[in-house]
């Protein structure tokens, strides 16, 4: 295919769904969220605009006001505790469901930054859901400008913040 052809359907494709490479309102993030979600059944052939689909979304809620104080609460969590939240909510789970860390009410602290993971919890948390250590420690922590990106288990997917449940959570595969 020539450089004339790629252009042609490049352009047809901006003028049909321009969100693809910049959202600039809300309908365009949701249409994005939309065919997002379209695009993750089929990960392995559409990763191109999937990963084109992310930054747009990553840029839209990086600058959208609805984001801002989100974002700031986001850049304010110890990082291990922001994981951490977003795995219980990512998987439906209570504080009784997490053995690896231990009891509820350790749990519980941890959630409300008394008390902090520790190496071990870590470990053990990474290997049941399939994730790097790394993004436990601070020195990965999110800040406002860069969200938190949690590579999380089962499906090859991608996800975003959610207005509703103030999570923000990248899906790039792995195992629980």
């Amino acid at each position: 295919m020539g450089f004339a052809a790629i252009k042609e359907k490049a352009s047809a494709l901006s003028h049909e769904a321009g969100f693809i490479s910049h959202i600039s309102n809300q309908n365009e993030y949701e249409q994005a969220l939309a065919l997002m979600d379209e695009l993750v059944h089929d990960y392995d052939s559409q990763r191109p605009l999937i990963e084109i689909l992310a930054v747009a979304i990553e840029r839209w809620e990086n600058s959208a006001p609805e984001f801002a104080d989100f974002n700031l609460r986001v850049a304010r969590q110890d990082g291990g505790t922001a994981v951490l939240r977003i795995l219980i909510e990512q998987h439906g789970l209570g504080i009784a469901d997490l053995p690896e860390i231990g009891s509820k009410s350790l749990v519980s602290k941890i959630l409300k930054g008394e008390r902090s993971l520790t190496r071990k919890h870590i470990a053990a948390l990474s290997q049941r859901f399939g994730l790097s250590p790394a993004l436990f420690f601070a020195d990965h922590q999110p800040s406002a400008k860069q969200p938190m990106k949690v590579k999380a288990c089962k499906r090859k997917a991608v996800g975003t913040k959610n207005a509703g449940t103030n999570s923000s959570i990248l899906i790039t595969g792995g195992g629980c």
